[in-house]
């Protein structure tokens, strides 16, 4: 038993041993909470007291939430990004329409030329005059 400066008890942090985490966390992954006889049982078939068992499933279920959050925060991102993505390839296709239209024969040719820039990398090839 620890003192402090006053000689009131000093309470110390308990160490696990890694059989007794590995069967909470098993235990953790069946259920997030467990009942009074549950949690007597696992706490003397581990060595540990109730109120150690009790503390160690509160703590990692505010470790779980925090991590289940992060997770649906980064979902949450990835989705949106998805959305602008799409959304701009929406707003391509309506820049499309312009290339899909016949042509006017009067259209100058520049226009013709900035359309077939846009689309096809290098101007498609396509020679409007000839050399």
């Amino acid at each position: 038993i620890l003192l402090d400066k006053d000689g009131k008890r000093k309470h110390t942090r308990p160490t696990f041993s890694g059989q007794q985490i590995f069967a909470l966390e098993k235990t953790f992954e069946q259920t997030k909470y467990l009942a009074g006889p549950e949690r007597a049982r696992l706490a003397y078939s581990l060595g540990m007291t109730e109120s150690q068992v009790k503390v160690w499933f509160q703590n990692r279920r505010t470790k779980w939430r925090k991590k289940h959050a992060a997770e649906m925060a980064t979902a949450k991102k990835k989705q949106d990004s998805e959305t602008e993505r799409l959304k701009g390839a929406s707003e391509n296709e309506e820049e499309d329409d312009d290339y899909n239209k016949p042509l006017d024969p009067n259209s100058d040719d520049e226009k013709i030329t900035q359309l077939l820039k846009k689309h096809k990398p290098g101007g498609g090839g396509l020679l409007l005059h000839p050399p």
